[in-house]
């Protein structure tokens, strides 16, 4: 039977499927073979594929491959502009001034009473730099670790919940050498029968601490175990079962490194070219005649100087051949390949958009935002929700904190939502015009376009009261809102020549408007 099915594959990659049905003659059925040119192996494509392998997903970040991609990561972002740059945008679109919470409960006390308490104690554990921190480390390192850890220090500014986040980077997390090779364990990260994280083996001390040469041995490998439910993990799975992560820059670190060797290879060169303020060159034959000099002989030469040159030679400069007229194409090419692996365009990632229109501006930052909305959803499952379940955990403990029926409601998470920075547009008035059509034919709320823009409807509409009555009190009148025109005859906004049309109806002369009208 094996050599049977043995036989079926043959060297090429070639799968062959026999079938047992004879038909009405008698003669059996011809062999059927499938064949995938991306499974054949040749001396063109040998060298191209030798790394391919087979391993699972912990195999493939094992701890040692996931130590050289950290620190590479690093080292990148450390020292290349374009990469820090990137990250930190990634960090400050993900995480802006920080996600802001609205509770959903039929208590509108409750809810109010718990929205400012937790923003209390967001601004008191400083939550928003935290998150941004977590995920710049996701960036470079792959994941981010946070404790919940009780900080008494966090009650003197202000919050009575003295839960706080701390964050531990990707290093110390590991399974120590006493523990290693067991089943249930993954490099740090202990597996109950089902395959769910349930502990947390916590170095000490950070691996790479200076202070490790002199300590003794048996505190290089001490460790604390934490429970799941005080860990924070937070990390992309891009396979099944994988349970650490790599940073999220990985397929473009050797991109990153072209671009800095054609960088300074190119300012090499026009340094040297530099370096030669002058040459003396002849064009005479070798054995023409032309008064000896030494080759390679160095003439210091004075400013504005006039002299005469020894027969036969002529004074002439070396022609700076770099930077090429390719040199910034390259570059932009570069880059936007390093983009592509973060879902981010070239004109974000360059942090230059001279060349974009506004349509292909627009076009390109609608997958961008889509995918930081993406991360931000990411974020609440993973790191927001869990915080909150811990956060209503120690503030029912406090007393006259939370309203009573709170208290009493148990373990489950109540109805919430999590707001975060709204995204500019780039034409307001635009925008604006749509809002209020969209309102006005009843497609959208008021709640929905204030999420939009990461405000909280009820708190803006309660403050919008108070602005009017004030108003009224002093004596102000409202400035009048124009009421815009159906958009019927409005002409269609031209994107193909990057030239963005001017509002019809703001531009419209009021006469004109209002015979239109009549």
């Amino acid at each position: 039977m094996l050599t049977t099915i043995a036989n079926l594959l043959n060297r090429n990659g070639r799968t062959a499927e026999r079938s047992t049905d004879a038909p009405r003659g008698g003669r059996p059925r011809r062999l059927v073979v499938a064949k995938f040119d991306s499974a054949q192996t040749t001396p063109d494509n040998r060298k191209h594929w030798a790394n391919a392998d087979g391993l699972s997903p912990n195999a493939a970040v094992n701890p040692e491959v996931r130590r050289i991609l950290r620190n590479r990561a690093r080292y990148e972002v450390a020292n290349n502009s374009y990469a820090k740059g990137i990250a930190l945008t990634l960090a400050n679109d993900t995480i802006g001034t920080g996600p802001r919470l609205q509770m959903l409960t039929d208590d509108a006390d409750a809810n109010a009473r718990i929205e400012d308490a937790f923003e209390t104690w967001s601004r008191a554990v400083d939550l928003a730099g935290k998150l941004r921190t977590m995920r710049l480390a996701r960036a470079e390192s792959g994941e981010a670790f946070a404790l919940l850890v009780n900080n008494p220090a966090i009650t003197s500014w202000g919050s009575p919940v003295s839960l706080d986040l701390k964050l531990i980077e990707a290093d110390q997390v590991c399974t120590p050498l006493l523990r290693r090779g067991r089943s249930d364990e993954i490099d740090g990260i202990v597996l109950d029968q089902w395959g769910n994280p349930s502990a947390y083996r916590v170095l000490k001390r950070h691996p790479g601490d200076s202070g490790l040469l002199r300590a003794p041995i048996d505190d290089l490998s001490a460790y604390d175990t934490f429970a799941a439910s005080a860990v924070v993990h937070y990390f992309r799975a891009d396979r099944p079962g994988q349970l650490r992560g790599v940073p999220d820059i990985t397929p473009a670190l050797p991109l990153f490194a072209q671009l800095r060797r054609y960088t300074l290879a190119t300012i090499a060169a026009a340094e040297t070219a530099a370096n030669f303020a002058a040459v003396i060159y002849t064009d005479a034959p070798p054995n023409g005649e032309a008064d000896p000099l030494e080759p390679m002989d160095e003439v210091e030469l004075e400013q504005r100087l006039a002299t005469v040159l020894p027969g036969g030679w002529k004074l002439g400069q070396v022609h700076a051949e770099q930077p090429t007229t390719t040199f910034g194409e390259f570059k932009r090419e570069i880059l936007n390949e390093i983009a592509r692996c973060l879902n981010m365009p070239f004109n974000v990632a360059a942090g230059n958009s001279s060349g974009y229109n506004y349509a292909s501006g627009r076009l390109d930052h609608q997958v961008y935002f889509k995918s930081i909305r993406v991360e931000q959803h990411h974020l609440q499952l993973a790191v927001l929700d869990r915080l909150l379940k811990a956060w209503l955990n120690e503030a029912v403990l406090v007393e006259g904190l939370l309203p009573q029926s709170l208290r009493e409601r148990g373990v489950a998470l109540p109805e919430h939502a999590w707001f975060w920075d709204g995204v500019e547009h780039v034409d307001p008035a635009k925008e604006a015009t749509a809002q209020a059509t969209r309102l006005a034919n009843h497609t959208t709320t008021l709640a929905a376009e204030f999420a939009r823009q990461g405000r909280d409807w009820e708190q803006e509409l309660r403050q919008r009261a108070k602005e009017l009555v004030l108003m009224d009190e002093l004596g102000l009148t409202p400035a009048p809102q124009n009421t815009a025109a159906p958009a019927g005859n409005a002409p269609q906004e031209d994107d193909t020549d990057g030239n963005e049309d001017s509002d019809p109806h703001r531009s419209e002369d009021p006469t004109r408007a209002q015979a239109s009208a009549a």
